[in-house]
């Protein structure tokens, strides 16, 4: 069946540790938590998505029959010569996301893009074993859900989720604790109207109080919303 992949951009991080940092993002099509289609999103897993994740019509998107092919559709999209900018072990950077990329993502995939030069990352509800070779792994859990990856680079919590405490993942084997307010944009946990505003004002707040009261956790905040980019 091939890899299916909605879109392919070249953009700059938004969140995490790596924010602000030039990236081609590969958006896998699919998720184990969530079908896309807003009927069915009360039921689902995950319900405040903000992703449109479904087929593969978006720019770069499509199905590629093998490792090779995707590949070397990423690294299309990186509009700069590859060789590293400043002698200083500067390489390329690669996530993969979703949906759920841990659904597709292979050794071989990674296999190529490494021998380009690329740094690949990932971007998982870490609900699915991810392969080797990965040189960054962001888990992001969801409420209700069984975490198949229990350590990594960084651990980005969406929060508030109703059923769901950060201190249930500080245990947990991560270099990097992100509390990332959730982000309603017009939709609640379910998919009405947020109360608190576009922004979620309210969800602001309270992790901006849990990390000022748990050093540990680190804030986190969507930059590329705030600056329109992708």
């Amino acid at each position: 069946m091939g890899y299916r992949v909605k879109e392919i951009f070249h953009s700059l991080q938004g969140e995490g540790m790596h924010v602000g940092r030039a990236a081609v993002f590969c958006r896998f099509s699919g998720c184990n938590l969530w079908t896309g289609r807003e009927q069915d999103r009360p039921d689902a897993s995950c319900r405040f998505c903000d992703t449109d994740f479904t087929g593969t019509d978006g720019p770069g998107g499509g199905v590629f029959e093998d490792a090779q092919a995707l590949a070397f559709a990423i690294l299309a999209a990186f509009p700069y010569p590859l060789a590293p900018l400043d002698g200083g072990g500067w390489r390329p950077y690669v996530v993969f996301t979703g949906g759920e990329p841990a659904l597709q993502l292979t050794p071989e995939l990674l296999d190529v893009l490494h021998a380009h030069g690329c740094q690949c990352g990932v971007e998982t509800n870490g609900t699915l074993p991810l392969p080797a070779g990965l040189d960054w792994v962001t888990v992001s859990p969801k409420a209700g859900t069984r975490l198949a990856v229990t350590r990594g680079d960084e651990l980005k919590l969406v929060w508030p989720q109703q059923g769901v405490s950060p201190a249930d993942f500080a245990g947990l084997d991560f270099g990097h604790f992100i509390l990332q307010p959730r982000d309603d944009a017009g939709r609640g946990a379910t998919g009405e109207t947020g109360a608190d505003g576009e922004m979620g004002a309210g969800h602001v707040a309270a992790c901006v109080r849990y990390c000022l009261e748990h050093p540990r956790w680190r804030l986190g905040l969507q930059v590329h919303k705030f600056l329109g980019i992708r």
